[in-house]
């Protein structure tokens, strides 16, 4: 009798951030319908908790800023929690590790447990395609599968001898293909006649200091533009107190409004967004909204990610489009003079402006339809295979 028909699996996972937690998520609910009584822990966020995982840390523990020189900050943290980890499940044996993304902590964690024997699952292939291909080997010796979101990377790992999956990108299926605006404004209490702006800063700390700033210092400048201009920011739970700080700082607290999450009605609610590069651009463009992409880091990191970058691109959406679909403003560039312009050009309401909007929400509807597939489902078939090798 196979190891399915008579047990339930122990499941351990590490998620980084709150993109991580989300994904990681969505993969417990297609293993709870699998495996009913699945016991799932390591370390995780609030949508793993609210599905029974018994987090031993939480994902913000994890969570950097940067490439090296933050991440350097906080090495010996990290560290700890890794070989705390390391040692908690080498004893406890869990049937199957998986790995939710945070390649630079879940790829040497993997490695040394699939060493002991035990199977393990890294859910969201490293961005080898765009950046750090050396990376591969590391993915070779670290997972006995992959599971994919992109349909081109399991055709990649394949040649690389790395077997894995594609099982489509579960906020895919999570975001309608036809947003309903006027609920999403309704549920904000935002004017369902007035423009808005979204601001997606990240849910890092340090994106605070980087991007949440130019961000506000912009949508002040397309405030005097437009004074009708609705500007909502959706912040993670724990910066909702540091933005709030920083909009008084900046004198802007009397029309931005920050809610606590909701980051997904926002998203349906806006008819722009000025947003951080990285999993929210993704959802920016499932939800079919005209975005900038920018970014800002210290400069150390930016010029190490530089020398390792493989694509022109850095935004999800204009990386899977292969074209600059929507703007992206890095670095030097995101000054908040530049940002507002770039912005403005979504929302001037002319005839040019009306034409680039349906053409990208045109080409945001393809992509949608090619990633969208029964994530949670696929993944547990994926994972229950592994446990059956």
């Amino acid at each position: 009798m196979s190891f399915l028909q008579n047990q339930q699996p122990r499941v351990a996972m590490v998620a980084g951030e709150t993109s991580g937690d989300l994904l990681a998520g969505l993969l417990l609910d297609g293993m709870r319908q699998q495996w009913p009584q699945v016991q799932s822990y390591g370390i995780g966020g609030s949508q793993m908790q609210q599905r029974g995982f018994d987090a031993w840390w939480p994902s913000e523990r994890l969570a950097v800023h940067g490439y090296s020189f933050e991440v350097l900050m906080r090495l010996w943290d990290i560290l700890s929690i890794r070989k705390q980890l390391r040692g908690k499940l080498l004893q406890e044996r869990p049937d199957v590790f998986v790995g939710i993304d945070a390649p630079d902590f879940n790829l040497g964690l993997e490695q040394d447990l699939r060493a002991s024997g035990i199977k393990t699952v890294h859910f969201v292939c490293p961005s080898i395609w765009a950046w750090r291909p050396e990376r591969v080997h590391k993915i070779r010796a670290a997972a006995d599968h992959v599971l994919c979101l992109f349909p081109f990377e399991p055709a990649l790992l394949a040649r690389h001898d790395i077997a894995a999956t594609y099982v489509g990108h579960p906020l895919a299926q999570v975001i309608p293909m036809e947003p309903d605006r006027a609920a999403a404004r309704a549920r904000l209490g935002l004017s369902a006649d007035a423009p808005v702006l979204a601001l997606l800063p990240g849910s890092r700390r340090a994106e605070v200091q980087y991007i949440a700033k130019p961000f506000m210092q912009a949508a002040a400048l397309l405030k005097q533009e437009w004074p009708n201009l609705q500007v909502i920011l959706p912040a993670v739970p724990a910066l909702h107190d540091k933005l709030i700080a920083l909009s008084h700082e900046l004198g802007v607290a009397g029309w931005l409004q920050i809610v606590r999450g909701q980051s997904h009605d926002v998203l349906a609610a806006c008819d722009c967004t000025l947003i951080a590069s990285g999993t929210a651009t993704l959802e920016a463009a499932l939800f079919k909204r005209p975005m900038v992409i920018s970014y800002h880091m210290h400069p150390w990191s930016y010029k190490l990610m530089q020398r390792k970058q493989l694509q022109p691109w850095v935004g999800l959406p204009n990386i899977l489009c292969s074209d600059f679909v929507v703007p992206e403003l890095l670095q030097n560039q995101a000054s908040p003079r530049a940002l507002a312009d770039a912005v403005a050009q979504w929302l001037d309401g002319s005839a040019h402006a009306c034409a680039k909007i349906n053409a990208v929400q045109l080409r945001f509807t393809a992509l949608h339809q090619e990633l969208c597939r029964d994530t949670p489902t696929l993944s547990a078939h994926a994972i229950q295979k592994v446990l059956s090798a």
